[in-house]
């Protein structure tokens, strides 16, 4: 039993690391666009193809800029903070409490 609760704990653990990961993503995205990069800069590209495929639909259906301020970054974050409370923490309480 506890092999399969090390593995709910690795797993957990592996799934709260790439969320803060992705997180950090997005707050770098945000501030690459306060100082305008090129935009045929690899990694530039890179942090536009990793964050645009969750940041495009949260445009598409939420009414997310207030002037010229996009606040789909700041929902994104927020819900990469959801999913680590909520997922992370479940998962480790199910680790635990289980077995």
């Amino acid at each position: 039993m506890f092999i399969a609760r090390n593995f709910i704990v690795a797993i957990a653990t592996v799934v709260d690391y790439v969320l803060l990961a992705y997180m950090w993503v997005f707050i770098i995205r945000a501030v690459l666009s306060w100082v305008s990069p090129d935009p045929y800069n690899p990694i530039v590209r890179t942090i536009y193809a990793l964050t645009e495929p969750v940041l495009s639909p949260l445009r598409r259906k939420l009414p997310l800029y207030a002037g010229s301020i996009d606040f789909s970054v700041a929902v994104a974050v927020l819900i990469i903070i959801f999913l680590q409370r909520f997922v992370v923490r479940s998962l480790f309480e199910l680790a635990y409490q289980a077995w």
